[in-house]
């Protein structure tokens, strides 16, 4: 990367703070206003649409849904709360609502957190017909006996759902995916951290030259995207992918935290356990049983992709998370840069640790290529190296994994691997 990670950082953030005020959610203009900011950072970004009410596995394609306006009045028509304040206030996909309730009526339809009293909850509604507004605890304290007008100006029409994809090419058809959601409103480490780290991660990518591996970057809404994504790409996934991340929570200021996937011993979660081990700062380890994300879905029995992910503070491990509070202050320059810093490196890793295949039947005539000695004579010096190294190279084991079963370190694995490189030796 030819800037300096500090400026990165401070892009990155200024990219969050830019798409901080849209109102996002499993579809609507926020969310394409969203994948159109990124669309015009990454090369080849894709727009996938997929119509309201198509069939995706167990699940259904809900209708659009788009806010224009919320708020809870006095009769005097002082406004007490106002979506055009903080987007979180309406409910995710909240019905159309106009009329005068008393508090005990409208108390049927407000969320808050009275441990939280400061913080807006984020609560939605996307597969169940409701209404509701979401309120500081200390605001709904203060909010009078009422009667109050109730406006929500929201649609629910047949559209589509739209996810944002775009790839790179490389040596290899076999793939690495990086995923990550565009669903949520006002909220920075949950919702903004993994799209702006993945589309700098994608822009140090189309730099990288000589790419063994193609790698694919998906922007999705939370789990229905995820499905459709699955859907649509199932059959050449279970093909090509050799490993992939779920990339949120990226921002803050904690330590990097580690989810694996479903059987916990995929390439995907040897190879982060590696480059965690690499990166040589205290990491938390978290269970399968602890998953939240898309995982869930790239996981899933009949699907079982190698898919696993790394956050800083885990989703749901932090106070913020799903409120008002896990706003722009919550996430830092610094934060995003050790995020990035550290996919890099894994991105680092997974280019190293190729897995090699020896050209030839049977173990090569290596004096030929003066890869061995000509003259046998008991006692001489050996090369135990190279020919344990060739013995594993059979397109099934990755140099890491040749280091660990030769019981050398890997820069010796591929130096031994260079020589037949050099000599034609592999494909």
């Amino acid at each position: 990367m030819t800037k300096s990670h500090h400026t990165l950082g401070e892009e990155m953030h200024s990219w969050a703070t830019e798409l901080f005020p849209l109102n996002r959610s499993l579809t609507g203009d926020g969310t394409i206003k969203t994948f159109e900011f990124f669309a015009k950072k990454l090369e080849n970004f894709e727009f996938i649409n997929t119509p309201s009410g198509t069939e995706v596995f167990d699940w259904t394609v809900p209708k659009v849904w788009n806010m224009r306006s919320g708020y809870i009045k006095n009769l005097a028509g002082n406004t007490l709360v106002d979506f055009g304040v903080n987007n979180l206030h309406v409910v995710g996909y909240s019905e159309p609502v106009h009329g005068i309730f008393t508090k005990d009526e409208l108390r049927e339809h407000v969320f808050f957190l009275v441990e939280q009293p400061s913080a807006i909850p984020y609560v939605t509604s996307y597969y169940r017909d409701m209404w509701g507004f979401c309120l500081k605890f200390e605001e709904w304290e203060n909010l009078g006996e009422g009667p109050f007008e109730v406006i929500i100006d929201a649609e629910k029409i047949d559209g589509d759902l739209v996810y944002g994809e775009t790839f790179l090419a490389g040596e290899s058809s076999q793939e690495i995916l990086f995923s990550t959601y565009v669903c949520h409103p006002s909220m920075a480490s949950n919702e903004l951290s993994g799209p702006v780290v993945l589309t700098k991660l994608m822009q140090y990518l189309s730099t990288l030259k000589d790419r063994h591996y193609s790698y694919r970057a998906v922007f999705l809404p939370e789990t229905i995207g995820a499905l459709v994504f699955l859907n649509n790409n199932l059959e050449r996934l279970k093909l090509n992918l050799v490993a992939g991340w779920v990339m949120t929570c990226l921002g803050d200021g904690g330590n990097l935290s580690y989810i694996p996937s479903r059987l916990g011993n995929t390439y995907a979660d040897r190879i982060t356990l590696k480059t965690l081990s690499d990166h040589g700062k205290l990491f938390m380890k978290y269970s399968w049983l602890d998953r939240g994300s898309d995982e869930r879905q790239y996981c899933a029995p009949g699907i079982d992709l190698p898919v696993c992910s790394v956050t800083k503070t885990k989703y749901g491990e932090y106070a913020e998370y799903h409120t008002s509070l896990d706003n722009l202050e919550y996430i830092s320059p610094e934060g995003l840069e050790e995020s990035l810093e550290f996919y890099v490196q894994l991105i680092e890793n997974l280019e190293a640790n190729r897995t090699p295949k020896i050209r030839t039947i049977g173990e090569p005539h290596l004096s030929k290529y003066q890869l061995y000695r000509s003259t046998s004579i008991k006692n001489a010096n050996n090369e135990d190296n190279l020919l344990n190294v060739i013995s594993y190279l059979d397109g099934q084991h990755n140099i890491q994994e040749i280091s660990q079963l030769c019981k050398i370190d890997e820069q010796d694995v591929l130096e031994e691997v260079e020589k037949l490189r050099v000599n034609n030796l592999l494909s």
